[in-house]
């Protein structure tokens, strides 16, 4: 059973595998994988194929490689599980990211799910621990968005300072302050400088506008130093 899910840093598909078997009445499920969008249903489906009878579910996550917010999702299906059915659910073996997931939001790295209100017993008002989850849960959703943004924008600045260092026989700082600098000037992300200048070099491309034109000039004469002038050096 797996999940469609593609490793958002390096493209490479690695689908999140929930494999499991039976010992008495225990369910032994083991995941391995990326747990992200599409696995709480992998995991819904790989429950709903445990026999009837299962009396306990424990769940492995030591060959989990990567989570985001979906791990979240993924605990909330098991722990409906274990109410609607009435038995124990353990989600234990956290390691690496997915385990500092955890510790981010406040839960126990050891066994994130909570006691489940087994038939008979009072369940008890979760409002509060709700609200505040789905505040860590929108928080950390917000960070993840930022970080899979900077690595995806990190080739074309890299590209964009690799023409400045080219044109300008500058170094790589230098070049990153040059970018910096005209971003800040025309108000513009520093993706979007970055992607202009890489344009303007291609065959017909496009020159970047007048306003980025000026604001490239005007870093690279505050951040390159002026090649020296010929003679500079030389023995007398």
């Amino acid at each position: 059973m797996t999940s469609a899910a593609r490793d958002p840093y390096t493209g490479r598909l690695d689908a999140l595998v929930v494999e499991g078997r039976t010992v008495r009445d225990r369910a032994l499920l083991q995941a391995r994988g990326e747990v992200v969008r599409g696995a709480a249903d992998t995991v819904a489906r790989a429950l709903a194929a445990l026999p009837p009878d299962v009396g306990r579910v424990e769940v492995d996550m030591s060959e989990v490689t990567f989570m985001d917010t979906s791990g979240l999702e993924c605990l909330d299906v098991l722990g409906e599980y274990g109410r609607r059915r009435g038995v124990p659910v353990a989600v234990t073996g956290w390691r690496g990211q997915p385990r500092r997931v955890l510790e981010l939001v406040g839960l126990d790295d050891t066994d994130p799910l909570p006691a489940a209100p087994f038939a008979g017993s009072p369940v008890r008002n979760a409002s509060a621990v709700a609200r505040e989850r789905a505040e860590q849960l929108g928080s950390l959703r917000a960070e993840i968005a930022q970080l899979r943004h900077a690595i995806d924008s990190r080739p074309v600045i890299d590209q964009a300072r690799g023409i400045l260092m080219a044109a300008h026989s500058c170094t790589p700082e230098q070049a990153w302050h040059v970018l910096r600098e005209a971003s800040q000037r025309t108000n513009t992300k520093l993706r979007e400088v970055a992607g202009a200048l890489i344009a303007s070099t291609a065959p017909g491309g496009p020159p970047p506008s007048g306003a980025l034109r000026a604001a490239l000039r005007a870093a690279v004469a505050r951040h390159v130093p002026p090649p020296p002038a010929a003679g500079d050096g030389t023995a007398r």
